[in-house]
């Protein structure tokens, strides 16, 4: 899973991320990543961040 470490992540590019209340479907939402909200360089469950659409939840897939 490509969306756990934050290399891999910088504003601008196209993300599935899943959002707080999808957990449990595991429903995915897609948009453009404004802000990197985890600070560590890895995460288990993905990279936290903010879409342009203030959405904010965990990358699953870069797209």
């Amino acid at each position: 899973m490509e969306g756990t470490e934050r290399k891999n992540i910088k504003p601008g590019i196209e993300v599935a991320i899943v959002l707080k209340q999808d957990q449990r479907t595991g429903r995915l939402t897609e948009g453009v990543v404004k802000d990197l909200l985890t600070k560590s360089s890895h995460h288990p469950h993905g990279i936290k961040v903010r879409l342009e659409d203030g959405s904010v939840g965990r990358v699953k897939k870069l797209l």
